[in-house]
């Protein structure tokens, strides 16, 4: 249990007195809640004593913060001011208020609160900051005070492997090919196909003359004293191994963090309500996320995927911030689709409680986009995956889960471009369906034993305990 096969993810047992760390997310909900998932955790760890964590975030994400916390006393948030950069919009202050260039722009503006961080590192002490990718500063501020830093990554294992060990360096221009050394038995040992590779160009792009992502990541790996994984041995000990290999540092695991059940009580949601009119297990639901779009072509090949699998469906299309999204879903809606569908199939666009959905008893597969955090909720709701990329990370995590742990079936797709057909979408419904789901069960069973899950977080703690001496 725990561990992660790798000789530096040490898990030194015990420790006395207060252990208080500091957690400085990115400012993308996508990076800031698996950060609070993880303080929810470590500060409950050994019913909650000897553990504190101060997160840092932009004032206006404070309250939202502060419910991701789930108000214990042991978690407190420290406000940063974010400074006006020109061009980011007034008040934006996470991903979710701009467009992509936008999010470029409040990297700026990020590296513009180190003074900040500094006052707080410095009357604060802390003895561990978890820092993202985006903020290599930290530990050179970190480092004078004998503060800790981890860069803590909230992707897969298997991403860092590929895209950003130092290996990679040596063939940047060619990224259909893993870096060498990469784990042999991996079913990206062969490469990705060319419209994956296209994709991941951009970590190596630069935007309004700053690193780029693949710069940062390099220069937080070559800052920091230890690096923190949201994984275990049991799902990606050969890719922890790899990236020890690469970086000869310690490795510390957090576990995949399984995300808390939701509190509140659905009786009154309308979606509850509309799937209770439906079998157990029946409903094919699919969801992207808030931060993952199709394009109109490839969201009317998935609506017609759904309607050609005559099972109960419930889609939720969102859209790039700025747009109109009522004007874009009827773009992708196709003719006499709603007809069709009546009764048995409905797309929303907007905001959904996705946990409840998925633990809904009538909803029993789910078509995701691989975003790490939706597919763990869905194996733990018990449904079947149907797996989608659709940019960047999501195509590794998709041969991760479909490929190597048989968690779910992967939508063709055809190799030079990425383009899927609402064939191709019906057929990898049919056979999630369709199989036993006896890889989906096993791995349900594990994320949800609370003494195995507990037990990662123990290590984990004991191991930021160790680090810190």
């Amino acid at each position: 249990m725990g561990g992660t096969g790798s000789p530096a993810a040490t898990t030194a047992a015990g420790g006395d007195g207060e252990l208080h760390v500091m957690m400085f997310p990115f400012l993308a909900f996508g990076h800031i809640s698996p950060f609070a998932q993880l303080a929810r955790k470590i500060v409950a760890v050994d019913g909650g004593r000897g553990v504190r964590v101060t997160f840092l975030s932009a004032a206006a994400n404070m309250p939202r913060v502060e419910a991701m916390l789930g108000g214990s006393p042991a978690a407190t948030v420290a406000s940063l001011q974010l400074p006006r950069v020109p061009g980011l919009p007034e008040g934006a202050e996470s991903t979710a208020e701009v467009d992509g260039d936008g999010a470029e722009l409040l990297k700026l503006a990020v590296d513009a609160t180190r003074p900040q961080v500094e006052t707080l590192l410095a009357t604060l002490r802390p003895d561990v900051i978890l820092f993202d990718f985006a903020t290599p500063w930290v530990a050179d501020a970190a480092r004078p005070l004998g503060v800790k830093a981890a860069l803590f990554s909230v992707f897969a294992a298997v991403s860092g492997a590929y895209l950003m060990v130092p290996a990679r360096r040596l063939k940047t221009n060619d990224l259909t090919s893993p870096p060498q050394g990469f784990p042999p038995t991996s079913p990206l040992a062969t490469g990705v196909p060319p419209y994956q590779a296209a994709d991941f160009a951009y970590v190596f792009k630069t935007f309004h003359g700053m690193p780029s992502v693949h710069d940062r990541v390099a220069a937080c790996n070559a800052a920091c004293d230890a690096l923190v994984l949201k994984t275990c041995a049991e799902m990606e000990g050969a890719y922890v191994d790899y990236l020890f290999a690469q970086h000869g540092k310690p490795v510390l695991v957090t576990g995949p963090i399984v995300p808390d059940p939701p509190q509140v009580n659905d009786d009154d949601d309308r979606w509850s309500t509309w799937l209770s009119a439906f079998p157990d297990n029946s409903v094919v639901y699919a969801s992207f996320g808030s931060e993952t779009f199709l394009s109109p072509d490839a969201a009317t090949e998935l609506l017609l995927g759904l309607e050609s699998t005559n099972l109960p469906f419930l889609a939720v299309l969102n859209f790039p911030k700025g747009t109109d999204a009522d004007a874009e879903l009827y773009k992708c809606t196709p003719p006499g689709f709603a007809e069709r569908v009546k009764g048995r199939g409905a797309v929303h666009t907007g905001w959904v409680q996705q946990q409840r959905i998925l633990q809904h008893r009538s909803v029993g597969c789910f078509v995701n986009h691989a975003g790490l955090s939706s597919v763990v909720e869905g194996l733990v709701a018990g449904c079947r995956l149907v797996l989608l990329p659709m940019k960047g990370d999501q195509y590794l995590n998709a041969a991760l889960f479909a490929r190597e742990l048989r968690a779910g079936s992967e939508v063709a797709r055809r190799g030079e471009d990425g383009w899927f057909g609402r064939d191709d979408v019906r057929d990898a419904v049919a056979a999630a369906v369709g199989g036993d789901g006896g890889e989906e069960r096993r791995w349900r069973e594990f994320l949800m034993d609370e003494a195995v899950q507990r037990g990662f977080v123990r290590e984990f703690v004991a191991g930021l305990r160790k680090l810190k001496g």
